[in-house]
C-alpha cells in the first residue's frame, strides 16, 4: 500500500502518518525500488490501534507506553490513570457548571466586574444604589481581583467581615457617604482638608475584624525601599491607580485602622 492508501483505509490523513514516523511510533516501512514507501497490513494494524488509544483520550507518550510491550507499562495501568484524569475533569465540570447556573438564575444582578461569587454578586447588590459611583466602581474591581486572586481562608474572612459590614442600611448609607466623599477628591491635592474627613469616614466602614491578623505596613519608606516584594508593588499600584487626594484619603483611612504611619 502507498501511504495515501494506508490513510485512507484507517481513517487518518497521510500528514498523521509521517507524524506518528517522526515519532518513532509507527515503523518506516521497507521502500521499493522506485522511492515509494510499501506499506503491509501489519502497518495499518499498529497505525489502528494507535488511532483507538488517541480516541480513548491517551497522549502520543502514553501511546508510546502501550506499543513497547514489556519494556512499557500496561495498557491497564495506563487506561485506570486515565480514566481517574477523567473524572478529575468530569467532577472540575461539574462543579464549573454549578457557577453558571447560579450566574444564569442571577442573570439580571451580573454586574461589569462579573463574573463573581455568589456572595459578592449579593454585595454589590447591596451597593446598586451607588452604581454610578466612580469610586465605587473601583472598589467593585479591587473587591473581584481579591476574591479571584487570595487564598481561599482570606478570601472568606473578607466575604464574611464585608458582608456584615453592608448588610444593613446604615452600613450601605456609610457607604454611599464615603464614596461621595471620595469621588469628590478627584482632582483635589493630596493636602485638601476633605481628605481627613474622608479617611475617617472610610475608617468607619472598613471592618477592624480585617485587620486583626494583618501584618501591613504601609510606610512611604517601605514604598520608596528598592528590592521590594511582590506585595510591595502590588500596593504601589493600587496607590498610583487613584488621583492623589484619594490615594492619601486611603492611606489616612488604613493609619487609623491598623495604627500604623502612612
Amino acid at each position: 500500500m502507498r501511504i495515501g492508501e494506508l490513510a485512507i483505509a484507517v481513517g487518518v490523513t497521510t500528514r498523521t502518518v509521517r507524524h506518528y514516523h517522526h515519532l518513532g511510533l509507527l515503523p518506516e516501512p521497507e521502500r521499493l525500488a522506485n522511492g515509494y514507501r510499501d506499506y503491509t497490513l501489519r502497518h495499518a494494524v499498529v497505525l489502528a490501534r494507535i488511532r483507538r488509544l488517541t480516541e480513548l483520550g491517551l497522549g502520543l507518550a502514553e501511546v508510546r507506553d502501550v506499543l513497547a510491550d514489556e519494556a512499557g507499562r500496561d495498557l491497564v495501568e495506563v487506561l485506570a490513570e486515565l480514566d481517574e484524569d477523567l473524572a478529575r475533569q468530569e467532577a472540575a465540570i461539574h462543579e464549573r457548571r454549578t457557577r453558571l447556573r447560579v450566574l444564569l438564575r442571577n442573570a439580571e444582578s451580573l454586574s461589569a466586574e462579573g463574573p463573581v461569587s455568589p456572595e459578592l454578586a449579593a454585595m454589590f447588590a447591596e451597593l446598586a444604589h451607588v452604581s454610578d459611583s466612580p469610586m465605587a466602581a473601583k472598589d467593585r474591581e479591587m473587591l473581584a481581583l481579591i476574591e479571584t486572586t487570595a487564598p481561599p481562608e482570606d478570601r472568606k474572612r473578607l466575604m464574611d467581615a464585608l458582608g456584615g459590614a453592608f448588610a444593613t442600611p446604615e452600613g450601605t448609607a456609610r457607604a454611599h457617604e464615603v464614596y461621595v466623599l471620595l469621588d469628590a477628591l478627584v482632582d483635589a491635592s493630596a493636602d485638601d482638608p476633605r481628605v481627613a474627613e474622608a479617611a475617617r469616614a472610610l475608617a468607619d466602614c472598613l471592618p477592624r475584624e480585617l485587620f486583626l491578623e494583618a501584618d501591613i505596613d504601609l510606610s512611604p519608606a517601605r514604598l520608596r525601599a528598592s528590592g521590594g516584594t511582590p506585595a510591595d508593588s502590588f500596593l504601589r499600584a493600587v496607590y498610583d491607580d487613584f488621583a492623589p487626594a484619594q490615594a492619601a484619603a486611603i492611606r489616612g483611612a488604613l493609619r487609623i485602622v491598623t495604627g500604623g504611619e502612612t
